[in-house]
């Protein structure tokens, strides 16, 4: 993970009913500044009876809560409201409730909070742009349902002529989110090969992230491919992305070792994507090259 977003309230909860809200639907729609649900005519996602009777009674009786740093648009991000959650994973995660028939709440906790989260078994998931790495896997495990790589997001016009090969970051001040696979794999291993050190500064959220860039804080940021392409877009021309994205490695469902619901995630995807659930969700989203062939449980190792 890697993330860019409008501001948010840390620590908000927000319930969502599984058959309040289709998932293919806008979430909500604004005049304002900040971006809202695109427009979808798709079909509803409805019910798998047989894979809702594999529902443990207890989580039938509670519903799922899912864990989400909601600050990283297009995948997680607060409506123009700046209360309702939108984005394609927070449509991901109604969808898995619909076809389930269980209630989901989705509950805004900073990144790096997510998986202790679910080791303390205060979440039944976490979802919120997990790439599924063999680290990771030694205390969750995942469900994988999309691809993505690591882009550099520069100031328009890349000022400092950065690249995403190379040693060009060498000795720059490099924006990250904290807890993402950018700070913790991605920049300690460009920085053996440094003979100026990468300056890496790390924020509990996109939003920090993006304004170490505009504000001139930092020179470049890493994120994730969709999320600097976003942020681009959304930026008023003020920050680009650069090369090609790299890296690329599925994003996961993360669940606590041995949950009764890993495998059925991994079913209820496949019938998100039977049922053409699933393609619309990205195709709302913009997100279609990301699809995922095969959804995989531990897919790292």
């Amino acid at each position: 993970m890697s993330a860019l977003r409008p501001l948010v309230l840390l620590g908000s909860a927000t319930l969502l009913l599984a058959g309040c809200a289709d998932p293919s639907e806008p979430a909500g729609s604004s005049s304002g500044a900040s971006a809202s649900a695109p427009a979808s005519s798709a079909a509803a996602v409805t019910e798998n009876a047989a894979l809702a009777a594999k529902v443990p009674a207890a989580l039938k009786k509670s519903g799922i809560t899912v864990a989400s740093d909601v600050s990283y648009p297009p995948m997680d991000f607060f409506d123009a409201d700046n209360k309702t959650p939108i984005g394609a994973e927070i449509d991901l995660d109604k969808a898995l409730g619909k076809v389930l028939g269980v209630e989901v709440t989705i509950v805004n906790v900073p990144f790096d909070s997510i998986i202790p989260g679910l080791q303390a078994g205060k979440y039944q998931l976490g979802v919120s742009s997990f790439t599924d790495t063999a680290e990771r896997e030694k205390v969750v495990d995942f469900v994988t349902y999309f691809n993505a790589g690591t882009s550099l997001l520069v100031p328009t016009g890349n000022p400092e002529g950065l690249k995403p090969e190379g040693d060009s970051l060498c000795g720059r001040t490099v924006a990250v989110a904290k807890g993402s696979t950018q700070a913790l794999v991605d920049l300690p291993a460009r920085a053996k090969s440094c003979g100026t050190p990468i300056k890496v500064s790390t924020f509990p959220d996109g939003t920090g992230v993006n304004l170490a860039v505009t504000s001139g804080r930092a020179d470049a940021a890493l994120a994730d491919s969709p999320v600097a392409a976003y942020a681009a877009k959304r930026s008023g021309g003020k920050l680009a992305v650069v090369g090609a994205s790299y890296d690329t490695a599925p994003f996961g469902i993360a669940v606590p070792k041995n949950s009764e619901l890993t495998g059925l995630l991994k079913s209820v995807l496949e019938d998100l994507r039977t049922t053409g659930g699933y393609q619309r969700i990205l195709a709302k989203w913009g997100l279609e090259s990301g699809a995922l062939d095969d959804f995989e449980i531990n897919a790292a190792s």
